[in-house]
């Protein structure tokens, strides 16, 4: 799976650098692209083969609507893990909320600088890290488990977020900057790619494709939702005439991120069996 994953990243950076040395950054252009390309896709999805589906006769409406995975709320492990697939969807929405804004927040002081400049392809860094890191989970998955992985990337957020705190677009301020994009990879990676193999390995056959449908409504749903609204609520508390205290928000961010960890740490009681995820391909 990572091999495969992978390239959807490099999209994601080819875009990055695409629009930032057009000129698109603060223009409409961007959005008529990605309609046009989105188009594209869909058009092309109909070329691809067809791909069978497994019918199973006699299913409920609730098997129907993947509603039967809520079940798995009745193993404790499961239960904290979506629970706190949902915390670290909070953080990965304030994440993807805030860093294009705080880069541009130096604008007015920094206004030649690389950062302010060609803030897409530094904040592609964190892509490029990605592309790394998602190659090495099924290593890191193998010898450590989820527990130890999942921690990896709480404590890679404190990082990425406390990092922004004390960063600028000058100096060693910059090194701050290409530092937090760098440990983003290890952040993102750490959650959303070894959560959905986790659940693809802990799960019945049964529940599984509800299982995964499961974690991304708890991660990229109401995870999202919440990280963008109390996030906003943050913001808006260290905001004075229109100037944002960006490095008391991120250090605040950054404690959530802390205190999620070690609460993690504390409660998920999970002992790592290298089998059970031996059908994850290095």
């Amino acid at each position: 799976f990572p091999p495969i994953r992978v390239w959807g990243t490099i999209g994601f950076i080819v875009a990055l650098w695409m629009i930032d040395f057009l000129g698109w950054t603060q223009s409409a252009n961007q959005f008529y692209f990605a309609a046009g390309f989105s188009l594209f896709l869909g058009l092309y999805a109909f070329t691809l083969p067809n791909v069978p589906t497994s019918k199973s006769e006699n299913k409920s409406l609730i098997s129907r609507l993947g509603l039967d995975a809520f079940v798995l709320f009745k193993d404790k492990k499961m239960a904290i893990f979506f629970i706190f697939s949902m915390m670290l969807g909070i953080v990965l929405q304030i994440s993807n909320a805030w860093a294009s804004e705080f880069i541009r927040s130096f604008t007015g002081a920094y206004p030649d600088s690389f950062a302010v400049k060609h803030s897409n392809i530094l904040i592609s860094l964190s892509q490029i890290s990605e592309t790394a890191f998602i190659l090495t989970i099924p290593f890191f998955l193998k010898r450590f488990g989820i527990k130890a992985v999942m921690m990896m990337s709480m404590l890679a957020w404190f990082f990425r977020f406390a990092l922004f705190g004390i960063g600028n677009p000058e100096g060693m301020g910059l090194g701050f900057l290409v530092l937090s994009m760098i440990v983003y990879g290890m952040a993102f990676d750490f959650f959303n790619i070894s959560g959905s193999l986790f659940v693809e390995t802990e799960t019945n056959n049964k529940f599984r494709s509800s299982a995964q449908g499961l974690f991304m409504l708890l991660t990229n749903g109401l995870g999202a939702f919440i990280g963008g609204y109390t996030s906003g609520l943050i913001v808006d508390y260290f905001t004075t005439n229109g100037i944002r205290d960006w490095t008391t928000i991120w250090f605040v961010f950054a404690a959530y991120a802390l205190i999620l960890a070690l609460v993690f740490a504390k409660i998920f009681k999970y002992k790592h069996n290298p089998e059970v995820i031996k059908n994850v391909k290095d």
